[in-house]
């Protein structure tokens, strides 16, 4: 009998969805409903001083319930997903431990997998392989391993972001390397997860979700984002910082280059975040442990916290 399936495995409870899904507002009533605690798998939340930009809960909701793995890291410090699910785990561990409900909120597709199932570093690094395959990437463009990959690992070719040439570099390596696919890996693991997760997704039609994503751009330069960035360069941060890497940031940091104009840097911003969003959901969609739940403009957020609240206390 897998673990995961035991009777006494905890049990804790996933929120998924694409960025401007309402993730946040259903997390904060969930955890009043199920006492619990909020681990983020934000990979950009971690980061100090990208608060409005990364759309980040409240000082007063953080107050009022406790969240882990928020500003805890300098935008100019690299953190990979690995060392997120080493610290996300050790939360959840303790949030069990207090006989609270551990609720993992987050759009970054891998730093969900890091916190739920752990990830798998693979076989041990290969550094002729990996200089071969970099020196491809530099002559032949980032398609060319993109090709190959979907070859060898359609799963992960679905999955990796393709303005990430490191995951991809990495995913070919360990087929190289082990003569096994990176995807086929990370369902092993998963069977020895030590916790019993119960995924659930909001699920946005494409219209209502873009109509959100513009809405909830508009409200982040009224909050005053440019001026974050502002002081993130004033910080002396900028984007050869990986984290600044990041849609919202990158644009207005042109701004403040002049390669831009304020009004195209916005329009370029929901424009990247429309794409950030179906890139989400591409990863998200090939987890079928997600139960879906529909969101809607006329569906408020209480209604939607009971609904996965009982799906959770069902399973």
């Amino acid at each position: 009998m897998r673990e995961e399936n035991m009777p006494h495995t905890p049990k804790i409870l996933v929120l998924v969805g694409p960025t401007a899904s309402g993730k946040t507002l259903v997390s904060l009533i969930l955890a009043q409903l199920l006492k619990g605690e909020i681990v983020s798998a934000d990979s950009r939340q971690v980061y100090k001083y990208m608060d409005i930009g990364t759309a980040k809960p409240s000082k007063e909701d953080r107050g009022r319930i406790t969240h882990h793995c928020i500003d805890i890291r300098l935008p100019s410090e690299d953190f990979s997903a690995g060392e997120f699910g080493d610290l996300a785990q050790y939360a959840i561990r303790h949030i069990i431990e207090r006989g609270k409900v551990p609720i993992v909120v987050g759009g970054s597709g891998l730093y969900v997998r890091a916190a739920i199932d752990g990830l798998f570093d693979g076989p041990q690094k290969d550094a002729e392989i990996r200089l071969q395959l970099e020196e491809r990437l530099s002559r032949r463009g980032i398609e060319d391993l993109l090709t190959e990959l979907r070859r060898v690992d359609p799963a992960s070719a679905e999955k990796i972001d393709p303005t990430k040439p490191r995951r991809i570099v990495r995913a070919l390596e360990v087929y190289l390397v082990s003569g096994k696919p990176l995807s086929e890996f990370h369902q092993e693991q998963r069977s020895t997860s030590p916790w019993r997760s119960v995924q659930v997704g909001l699920l946005w039609s494409r219209e209502q979700l873009h109509r959100r994503i513009d809405h909830r751009v508009d409200e982040m330069m009224d909050q005053g984002l440019y001026q974050e960035v502002k002081d993130l360069e004033s910080r002396g941060f900028d984007t050869s910082c990986n984290a600044l890497n990041t849609v919202g940031y990158k644009e207005l940091f042109d701004v403040l280059r002049g390669v831009e104009d304020f009004s195209t840097a916005v329009a370029l911003i929901k424009q990247n975040t429309r794409r950030y969003a179906k890139r989400q959901m591409t990863w998200f969609r090939a987890d079928r442990r997600i139960h879906w739940v529909e969101a809607s403009e006329t569906k408020v957020a209480s209604e939607i916290a009971q609904e996965i609240a009982g799906v959770f206390k069902a399973v």
